[in-house]
Protein backbone atom coordinates (compact mmCIF):
# COMPACT_ATOMS: atom_id res chain seq x y z
CA UNK A 1 0.00 0.00 0.00
CA UNK A 2 1.23 3.49 -0.92
CA UNK A 3 2.57 5.83 2.05
CA UNK A 4 1.14 9.39 1.94
CA UNK A 5 2.07 12.57 3.68
CA UNK A 6 -0.46 15.08 5.67
CA UNK A 7 0.19 18.70 4.90
CA UNK A 8 -1.35 21.10 7.02
CA UNK A 9 -1.04 24.59 7.18
CA UNK A 10 -3.51 26.51 9.92
CA UNK A 11 -5.51 29.97 10.08
CA UNK A 12 -5.68 30.59 13.72
CA UNK A 13 -8.42 33.13 14.94
CA UNK A 14 -7.82 34.87 18.03
CA UNK A 15 -10.10 37.64 19.86
CA UNK A 16 -7.79 40.46 21.17
CA UNK A 17 -8.79 41.34 25.26
CA UNK A 18 -9.55 44.89 24.20
CA UNK A 19 -12.22 46.58 25.89
CA UNK A 20 -13.92 48.14 22.78
CA UNK A 21 -14.49 46.67 19.37
CA UNK A 22 -12.37 47.48 16.09
CA UNK A 23 -14.44 50.18 15.10
CA UNK A 24 -17.29 51.37 17.35
CA UNK A 25 -16.61 52.08 21.22
CA UNK A 26 -18.80 48.82 21.98
CA UNK A 27 -17.81 46.43 24.77
CA UNK A 28 -16.26 43.55 24.25
CA UNK A 29 -17.16 41.30 27.29
CA UNK A 30 -18.23 37.41 26.41
CA UNK A 31 -21.78 36.90 27.15
CA UNK A 32 -24.50 39.83 27.75
CA UNK A 33 -28.39 39.90 26.25
CA UNK A 34 -28.44 39.18 22.68
CA UNK A 35 -27.97 42.37 20.71
CA UNK A 36 -26.98 44.24 23.55
CA UNK A 37 -23.36 44.88 23.01
CA UNK A 38 -23.76 46.55 19.26
CA UNK A 39 -23.91 49.72 17.73
CA UNK A 40 -25.37 51.08 14.27
CA UNK A 41 -21.49 50.88 13.28
CA UNK A 42 -21.17 47.55 14.01
CA UNK A 43 -24.61 46.17 12.62
CA UNK A 44 -23.55 47.98 9.60
CA UNK A 45 -26.39 50.70 9.33
CA UNK A 46 -26.39 53.00 6.12
CA UNK A 47 -24.33 55.73 6.60
CA UNK A 48 -21.88 55.20 9.48
CA UNK A 49 -18.35 55.15 9.33
CA UNK A 50 -15.58 53.34 11.38
CA UNK A 51 -13.05 54.58 12.75
CA UNK A 52 -10.09 51.90 13.85
CA UNK A 53 -9.12 51.20 17.46
CA UNK A 54 -5.51 51.99 18.35
CA UNK A 55 -4.94 48.83 20.80
CA UNK A 56 -5.66 46.58 17.97
CA UNK A 57 -2.98 47.52 16.16
CA UNK A 58 -0.41 47.81 19.10
CA UNK A 59 -1.99 44.42 20.14
CA UNK A 60 -1.06 42.77 16.75
CA UNK A 61 2.39 44.35 16.29
CA UNK A 62 2.88 42.71 20.14
CA UNK A 63 1.61 39.27 18.49
CA UNK A 64 3.69 39.93 15.31
CA UNK A 65 7.30 40.23 17.31
CA UNK A 66 6.28 37.94 19.49
CA UNK A 67 6.17 35.29 17.02
CA UNK A 68 9.58 36.93 14.81
CA UNK A 69 7.40 38.55 12.09
CA UNK A 70 8.83 41.58 10.26
CA UNK A 71 5.97 44.86 11.25
CA UNK A 72 5.21 46.42 7.94
CA UNK A 73 5.83 49.95 8.21
CA UNK A 74 2.87 50.71 6.07
CA UNK A 75 -0.28 48.81 5.97
CA UNK A 76 -4.04 48.89 5.13
CA UNK A 77 -7.47 47.71 5.50
CA UNK A 78 -9.39 45.65 2.81
CA UNK A 79 -12.95 45.02 2.25
CA UNK A 80 -13.44 41.04 2.03
CA UNK A 81 -16.69 40.38 -0.22
CA UNK A 82 -19.03 37.90 0.12
CA UNK A 83 -22.34 37.04 2.11
CA UNK A 84 -22.15 36.48 5.83
CA UNK A 85 -25.39 35.50 7.41
CA UNK A 86 -24.10 36.84 10.77
CA UNK A 87 -22.27 40.15 9.37
CA UNK A 88 -24.51 42.23 8.34
CA UNK A 89 -22.59 44.51 6.07
CA UNK A 90 -22.42 41.41 3.91
CA UNK A 91 -18.52 41.84 3.79
CA UNK A 92 -15.84 41.67 6.16
CA UNK A 93 -12.84 44.53 6.76
CA UNK A 94 -10.08 42.68 6.71
CA UNK A 95 -6.52 42.83 5.44
CA UNK A 96 -5.16 41.26 2.29
CA UNK A 97 -1.52 42.12 0.55
CA UNK A 98 -0.28 44.74 3.03
CA UNK A 99 -0.97 42.73 5.97
CA UNK A 100 0.52 44.18 9.44
CA UNK A 101 2.90 40.91 10.20
CA UNK A 102 4.91 38.64 7.86
CA UNK A 103 7.62 35.90 7.82
CA UNK A 104 7.61 34.60 10.88
CA UNK A 105 8.09 31.47 12.52
CA UNK A 106 7.61 29.67 15.80
CA UNK A 107 9.52 26.41 17.03
CA UNK A 108 7.37 23.75 18.40
CA UNK A 109 8.54 20.16 20.08
CA UNK A 110 7.14 17.15 19.28
CA UNK A 111 8.20 13.61 20.87
CA UNK A 112 11.46 15.16 21.36
CA UNK A 113 12.24 16.53 17.97
CA UNK A 114 12.42 20.19 17.29
CA UNK A 115 10.89 21.75 14.44
CA UNK A 116 10.29 25.50 12.81
CA UNK A 117 6.40 26.44 11.60
CA UNK A 118 6.70 29.34 9.10
CA UNK A 119 4.26 31.92 9.87
CA UNK A 120 2.95 33.38 6.60
CA UNK A 121 1.07 36.39 8.11
CA UNK A 122 -0.63 38.19 11.27
CA UNK A 123 -3.49 40.69 9.98
CA UNK A 124 -6.33 42.31 11.93
CA UNK A 125 -10.15 42.02 11.10
CA UNK A 126 -13.46 41.92 12.75
CA UNK A 127 -15.27 39.16 14.06
CA UNK A 128 -18.77 38.56 12.80
CA UNK A 129 -22.02 37.58 14.63
CA UNK A 130 -23.55 34.45 15.89
CA UNK A 131 -26.54 32.82 14.64
CA UNK A 132 -28.92 30.83 16.37
CA UNK A 133 -31.12 27.77 15.28
CA UNK A 134 -33.99 27.08 17.03
CA UNK A 135 -34.19 23.46 17.96
CA UNK A 136 -37.74 23.22 16.73
CA UNK A 137 -36.59 23.88 13.22
CA UNK A 138 -38.57 27.13 12.92
CA UNK A 139 -36.32 29.67 11.98
CA UNK A 140 -32.79 30.92 12.82
CA UNK A 141 -31.80 33.97 14.92
CA UNK A 142 -28.65 36.20 15.01
CA UNK A 143 -27.23 37.90 17.83
CA UNK A 144 -24.80 40.91 16.83
CA UNK A 145 -22.96 41.03 20.06
CA UNK A 146 -19.94 39.45 18.62
CA UNK A 147 -20.07 41.79 15.53
CA UNK A 148 -16.84 43.93 15.54
CA UNK A 149 -15.21 42.58 18.28
CA UNK A 150 -11.83 42.39 17.05
CA UNK A 151 -9.62 39.52 15.57
CA UNK A 152 -5.81 38.83 14.47
CA UNK A 153 -5.22 35.94 12.15
CA UNK A 154 -2.55 34.10 12.14
CA UNK A 155 -1.87 31.83 9.32
CA UNK A 156 1.07 29.39 9.19
CA UNK A 157 2.99 27.67 6.12
CA UNK A 158 1.90 24.38 5.32
CA UNK A 159 4.90 22.99 7.17
CA UNK A 160 2.55 21.18 9.63
CA UNK A 161 2.97 17.05 8.94
CA UNK A 162 0.66 15.60 11.50
CA UNK A 163 -2.34 15.95 14.21
CA UNK A 164 0.48 15.85 17.02
CA UNK A 165 2.38 19.22 15.29
CA UNK A 166 -0.91 21.07 15.21
CA UNK A 167 -1.55 20.78 18.38
CA UNK A 168 1.73 21.65 19.70
CA UNK A 169 1.49 24.33 17.34
CA UNK A 170 -1.81 25.61 18.44
CA UNK A 171 -0.59 25.56 21.86
CA UNK A 172 2.25 27.42 21.64
CA UNK A 173 0.76 30.27 20.25
CA UNK A 174 -2.17 29.84 22.81
CA UNK A 175 0.66 30.38 25.08
CA UNK A 176 2.72 33.45 23.95
CA UNK A 177 -0.81 35.50 23.08
CA UNK A 178 -1.92 34.47 26.59
CA UNK A 179 2.06 35.88 27.92
CA UNK A 180 1.80 38.90 25.76
CA UNK A 181 -1.70 39.86 27.02
CA UNK A 182 -3.32 40.16 24.08
CA UNK A 183 -5.81 37.63 24.21
CA UNK A 184 -7.34 35.56 27.28
CA UNK A 185 -7.67 32.49 24.17
CA UNK A 186 -10.73 30.98 25.86
CA UNK A 187 -11.39 28.21 23.40
CA UNK A 188 -14.61 27.48 24.95
CA UNK A 189 -15.66 31.32 24.33
CA UNK A 190 -14.47 30.97 20.86
CA UNK A 191 -11.81 33.54 21.99
CA UNK A 192 -9.32 30.75 19.65
CA UNK A 193 -10.19 28.62 16.86
CA UNK A 194 -8.38 27.67 14.12
CA UNK A 195 -8.90 26.68 10.48
CA UNK A 196 -7.20 23.69 9.79
CA UNK A 197 -6.22 23.19 5.55
CA UNK A 198 -5.54 20.28 4.89
CA UNK A 199 -4.09 17.50 1.85
CA UNK A 200 -2.14 14.31 1.76
CA UNK A 201 0.18 13.01 -1.05
CA UNK A 202 2.20 10.31 -1.99
CA UNK A 203 5.58 10.38 0.58
CA UNK A 204 8.40 11.85 -1.69
CA UNK A 205 5.72 14.02 -3.96
CA UNK A 206 6.77 17.78 -4.20
CA UNK A 207 3.47 19.08 -5.57
CA UNK A 208 0.41 19.89 -3.30
CA UNK A 209 -2.24 17.98 -3.16
CA UNK A 210 -6.03 19.38 -3.27
CA UNK A 211 -6.76 20.86 0.06
CA UNK A 212 -10.24 21.27 1.98
CA UNK A 213 -10.77 23.20 4.72
CA UNK A 214 -12.14 22.90 8.01
CA UNK A 215 -13.52 26.17 9.81
CA UNK A 216 -14.16 26.79 13.53
CA UNK A 217 -12.08 24.41 15.33
CA UNK A 218 -12.61 25.78 18.94
CA UNK A 219 -10.51 22.58 21.17
CA UNK A 220 -7.46 20.69 20.81
CA UNK A 221 -9.45 17.50 20.95
CA UNK A 222 -11.33 18.69 18.31
CA UNK A 223 -8.42 20.03 15.92
CA UNK A 224 -6.51 16.18 16.44
CA UNK A 225 -9.57 14.67 15.92
CA UNK A 226 -10.12 16.62 12.47
CA UNK A 227 -7.08 16.31 11.10
CA UNK A 228 -7.04 12.59 11.62
CA UNK A 229 -10.64 11.98 10.72
CA UNK A 230 -9.97 14.07 7.24
CA UNK A 231 -6.49 12.57 6.36
CA UNK A 232 -8.03 9.02 6.67
CA UNK A 233 -10.39 10.38 4.20
CA UNK A 234 -8.88 11.95 1.92
CA UNK A 235 -6.60 8.63 1.55
CA UNK A 236 -9.42 6.22 1.33
CA UNK A 237 -10.63 8.28 -1.87
CA UNK A 238 -7.66 8.56 -3.43
CA UNK A 239 -7.03 4.67 -2.78
CA UNK A 240 -10.66 4.03 -4.10
CA UNK A 241 -10.13 5.84 -7.65
CA UNK A 242 -11.44 9.17 -6.08
CA UNK A 243 -11.42 12.28 -6.31
CA UNK A 244 -10.68 15.17 -3.97
CA UNK A 245 -12.40 18.20 -4.26
CA UNK A 246 -11.05 21.85 -2.97
CA UNK A 247 -13.85 22.65 -0.44
CA UNK A 248 -14.80 23.85 3.42
CA UNK A 249 -16.09 21.17 5.00
CA UNK A 250 -17.59 21.48 8.79
CA UNK A 251 -16.24 19.30 11.59
CA UNK A 252 -19.04 17.33 13.73
CA UNK A 253 -17.10 16.29 16.96
CA UNK A 254 -20.04 14.80 18.34
CA UNK A 255 -20.25 12.35 15.41
CA UNK A 256 -16.84 12.26 14.81
CA UNK A 257 -17.17 13.39 10.96
CA UNK A 258 -16.71 15.89 8.60
CA UNK A 259 -19.54 17.05 5.86
CA UNK A 260 -18.78 19.56 2.77
CA UNK A 261 -20.61 22.70 3.30
CA UNK A 262 -19.46 24.85 0.34
CA UNK A 263 -16.38 24.83 -2.36
CA UNK A 264 -13.73 26.45 -1.27
CA UNK A 265 -12.96 30.06 -2.38
CA UNK A 266 -9.84 31.45 -3.62
CA UNK A 267 -8.62 35.44 -3.22
CA UNK A 268 -9.55 36.96 -6.03
CA UNK A 269 -13.58 35.13 -5.27
CA UNK A 270 -13.83 37.56 -2.54
CA UNK A 271 -12.82 40.78 -4.70
CA UNK A 272 -11.17 42.43 -2.14
CA UNK A 273 -10.79 46.56 -2.29
CA UNK A 274 -9.00 48.93 -0.34
CA UNK A 275 -11.13 49.85 2.33
CA UNK A 276 -12.36 53.77 1.96
CA UNK A 277 -13.15 54.67 4.91
CA UNK A 278 -10.39 53.86 7.02
CA UNK A 279 -6.79 55.61 6.43
CA UNK A 280 -3.20 54.00 5.97
CA UNK A 281 -1.81 52.38 9.46
CA UNK A 282 1.59 53.82 9.90
CA UNK A 283 4.08 52.26 12.41
CA UNK A 284 6.96 54.07 12.79
CA UNK A 285 9.82 52.93 14.31
CA UNK A 286 10.02 54.64 17.29
CA UNK A 287 6.53 53.01 17.90
CA UNK A 288 7.65 49.34 16.97
CA UNK A 289 10.39 49.69 19.51
CA UNK A 290 8.54 50.58 21.90
CA UNK A 291 6.20 47.74 21.83
CA UNK A 292 8.98 45.45 21.59
CA UNK A 293 10.63 46.97 24.86
CA UNK A 294 7.00 46.58 26.34
CA UNK A 295 7.21 42.61 26.14
CA UNK A 296 7.41 40.33 29.23
CA UNK A 297 9.38 37.20 29.43
CA UNK A 298 8.20 34.64 26.52
CA UNK A 299 7.52 30.63 27.19
CA UNK A 300 10.60 29.63 25.96
CA UNK A 301 12.51 32.02 27.32
CA UNK A 302 10.75 31.48 30.97
CA UNK A 303 11.23 27.63 30.04
CA UNK A 304 15.23 27.94 29.87
CA UNK A 305 15.10 29.65 33.05
CA UNK A 306 13.25 27.24 34.95
CA UNK A 307 15.86 24.81 34.01
CA UNK A 308 18.70 26.67 35.05
CA UNK A 309 17.44 28.40 37.91
CA UNK A 310 15.66 25.59 39.70
CA UNK A 311 17.45 22.41 38.17
CA UNK A 312 14.15 20.98 36.77
CA UNK A 313 13.87 18.50 33.68
CA UNK A 314 13.04 19.83 30.81
CA UNK A 315 9.33 18.30 30.60
CA UNK A 316 8.40 19.34 33.94
CA UNK A 317 10.07 22.69 32.77
CA UNK A 318 7.90 22.49 29.64
CA UNK A 319 4.48 21.66 31.18
CA UNK A 320 4.95 24.38 33.84
CA UNK A 321 5.25 27.24 31.22
CA UNK A 322 2.99 25.78 28.42
CA UNK A 323 0.20 28.20 30.19
CA UNK A 324 0.69 31.64 31.72
CA UNK A 325 -1.57 30.85 34.32
CA UNK A 326 0.27 28.00 35.42
CA UNK A 327 3.44 29.21 35.00
CA UNK A 328 2.32 32.56 37.24
CA UNK A 329 1.15 30.11 39.79
CA UNK A 330 4.53 28.14 39.99
CA UNK A 331 6.61 31.67 40.45
CA UNK A 332 4.08 32.87 43.06
CA UNK A 333 4.34 29.39 45.04
CA UNK A 334 8.63 29.25 44.32
CA UNK A 335 9.00 33.02 45.37
CA UNK A 336 7.13 31.92 48.33
CA UNK A 337 9.30 28.28 49.11
CA UNK A 338 12.64 27.39 49.41
CA UNK A 339 11.92 24.21 47.87
CA UNK A 340 11.24 24.63 44.31
CA UNK A 341 11.02 20.62 43.08
CA UNK A 342 8.53 20.21 45.40
CA UNK A 343 6.40 23.01 44.00
CA UNK A 344 7.23 21.54 40.78
CA UNK A 345 6.36 17.89 41.84
CA UNK A 346 3.25 19.16 43.91
CA UNK A 347 2.07 21.08 40.63
CA UNK A 348 2.85 17.92 38.16
CA UNK A 349 1.48 15.63 40.15
CA UNK A 350 -1.67 16.32 42.41
CA UNK A 351 -2.62 19.37 40.79
CA UNK A 352 -2.84 18.32 37.42
CA UNK A 353 -4.45 14.92 38.56
CA UNK A 354 -6.99 16.72 40.35
CA UNK A 355 -7.83 19.34 38.02
CA UNK A 356 -8.47 16.37 35.22
CA UNK A 357 -10.60 14.58 37.93
CA UNK A 358 -12.85 17.84 38.34
CA UNK A 359 -12.76 18.42 34.38
CA UNK A 360 -11.21 22.11 35.54
CA UNK A 361 -9.31 24.57 33.60
CA UNK A 362 -6.03 25.95 35.31
CA UNK A 363 -8.05 29.64 35.37
CA UNK A 364 -10.31 27.76 37.99
CA UNK A 365 -7.68 26.70 40.47
CA UNK A 366 -9.64 28.51 43.87
CA UNK A 367 -6.24 28.98 45.76
CA UNK A 368 -3.00 31.04 44.64
CA UNK A 369 0.17 29.74 44.37
CA UNK A 370 1.25 31.26 47.89
CA UNK A 371 -0.75 28.39 49.54
CA UNK A 372 0.74 25.73 47.90
CA UNK A 373 4.06 27.29 49.41
CA UNK A 374 2.70 27.47 52.41
CA UNK A 375 1.71 24.08 52.67
CA UNK A 376 5.26 22.76 51.64
CA UNK A 377 6.45 24.39 54.17
CA UNK A 378 4.30 22.90 56.91
CA UNK A 379 5.62 19.77 55.27
CA UNK A 380 9.16 20.81 55.39
CA UNK A 381 8.59 21.73 58.90
CA UNK A 382 6.89 18.11 60.16
CA UNK A 383 3.56 20.42 61.22
CA UNK A 384 1.57 18.11 59.11
CA UNK A 385 3.10 14.18 56.92
CA UNK A 386 2.71 13.71 53.14
CA UNK A 387 -0.27 11.80 53.52
CA UNK A 388 -1.71 14.70 55.64
CA UNK A 389 -0.78 17.35 52.74
CA UNK A 390 -2.95 15.33 50.32
CA UNK A 391 -5.75 15.52 52.05
CA UNK A 392 -5.04 19.21 53.31
CA UNK A 393 -4.41 19.78 49.39
CA UNK A 394 -7.80 18.39 48.24
CA UNK A 395 -9.06 20.70 51.43
CA UNK A 396 -7.77 23.82 49.79
CA UNK A 397 -9.49 22.58 46.04
CA UNK A 398 -13.14 22.34 48.03
CA UNK A 399 -12.75 25.15 49.92
CA UNK A 400 -10.19 27.91 49.13
CA UNK A 401 -9.04 28.56 52.54
CA UNK A 402 -5.20 28.40 53.33
CA UNK A 403 -3.37 25.37 54.58
CA UNK A 404 -3.00 26.61 58.19
CA UNK A 405 -6.63 27.25 58.63
CA UNK A 406 -7.62 23.79 57.13
CA UNK A 407 -4.74 21.69 59.48
CA UNK A 408 -5.85 23.45 62.33
CA UNK A 409 -9.92 23.23 61.80
CA UNK A 410 -9.55 19.52 60.69
CA UNK A 411 -7.17 19.02 63.64
CA UNK A 412 -4.36 17.26 61.36
CA UNK A 413 -1.06 18.31 63.01
CA UNK A 414 1.45 15.47 62.85
CA UNK A 415 1.20 13.33 66.46
CA UNK A 416 4.83 13.43 68.16
CA UNK A 417 4.38 12.36 71.26
CA UNK A 418 6.45 9.33 71.66
CA UNK A 419 4.47 8.17 74.56
CA UNK A 420 1.34 8.01 72.41
CA UNK A 421 2.83 6.53 69.29
CA UNK A 422 4.78 3.72 71.53
CA UNK A 423 1.46 2.49 72.75
CA UNK A 424 0.03 2.38 69.11
CA UNK A 425 3.32 0.27 67.90
CA UNK A 426 2.45 -1.90 70.81
CA UNK A 427 -1.05 -2.53 69.54
CA UNK A 428 -0.07 -2.92 66.06
CA UNK A 429 2.47 -6.04 67.28
CA UNK A 430 0.25 -7.41 69.47
CA UNK A 431 -2.51 -7.65 67.08
CA UNK A 432 -0.28 -8.77 63.84
CA UNK A 433 1.98 -11.67 65.37
CA UNK A 434 2.04 -13.35 62.36
CA UNK A 435 3.74 -9.69 60.59
CA UNK A 436 5.81 -9.78 63.61
CA UNK A 437 6.74 -13.72 62.50
CA UNK A 438 7.40 -12.93 59.06
CA UNK A 439 9.96 -10.02 59.43
CA UNK A 440 11.49 -11.89 62.67
CA UNK A 441 12.11 -14.50 59.66
CA UNK A 442 13.71 -11.75 57.30
CA UNK A 443 10.71 -10.85 55.39
CA UNK A 444 11.36 -7.12 54.65
CA UNK A 445 7.65 -6.72 53.42
CA UNK A 446 6.37 -7.15 56.64
CA UNK A 447 7.92 -4.07 58.46
CA UNK A 448 6.32 -2.16 55.93
CA UNK A 449 3.19 -3.15 56.46
CA UNK A 450 2.99 -3.04 60.14
CA UNK A 451 4.56 0.77 59.49
CA UNK A 452 1.23 0.93 57.49
CA UNK A 453 -0.92 -0.73 60.42
CA UNK A 454 0.80 2.12 62.55
CA UNK A 455 -0.17 4.64 60.02
CA UNK A 456 -3.47 4.11 60.01
CA UNK A 457 -4.25 3.71 63.26
CA UNK A 458 -3.29 7.08 63.97
CA UNK A 459 -5.40 8.37 60.63
CA UNK A 460 -2.21 9.12 59.18
CA UNK A 461 -1.33 11.69 61.56
CA UNK A 462 1.51 10.37 63.38
CA UNK A 463 5.47 11.19 62.39
CA UNK A 464 6.33 8.50 60.12
CA UNK A 465 9.77 8.77 61.22
CA UNK A 466 9.38 8.48 64.80
CA UNK A 467 6.88 5.07 63.90
CA UNK A 468 9.42 3.22 61.92
CA UNK A 469 12.12 3.82 64.80
CA UNK A 470 9.85 2.95 67.51
CA UNK A 471 8.43 0.06 65.59
CA UNK A 472 12.13 -0.78 65.15
CA UNK A 473 12.92 -0.76 68.16
CA UNK A 474 10.19 -2.74 69.42
CA UNK A 475 10.56 -5.73 66.82
CA UNK A 476 14.98 -5.64 67.97
CA UNK A 477 13.61 -5.99 71.77
CA UNK A 478 11.51 -9.33 70.44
Amino acid sequence: MMEYEIVIGLEVHAELSTRSKIYCSCTTEFGGDVNTHCCPVCTGMPGVLPVLNKNVVEYAVRAGLATNCNIAGFSKQDRKNYFYPDLPKAYQTSQYDLPLCQNGYMDIEVQGEKKRIGITRIHIEEDAGKLMHDEWDTGTMVDYNRCGVPLIEIVSEPDIRSAEEARAYVEGLRAILQYIDVSDCKMQEGSLRADVNLSVRPVGQKEFGTRTEMKNLNSFRSIVRAIESESQRQIKEIETGGKIYQETRRWDDNKGISYAMRSKEEAHDYRYFPEPDLVPIVVDKEWKERIADSLPELPEARKKRYIQQYSLPEYDAWILTSSKVLADFFQEAVEKSSNAKAVSNWIMGDLMRVLKERNMEVEEIPFQGEYLARMIALIDKGTISGTIAKKVFEKMFETGKDPESIVKEEGLEVVSDEGAIAGVVRKILEANPQSVADYRSGKEKAFGFLVGQAMRETRGKADPQLVNRLLKDELDKL
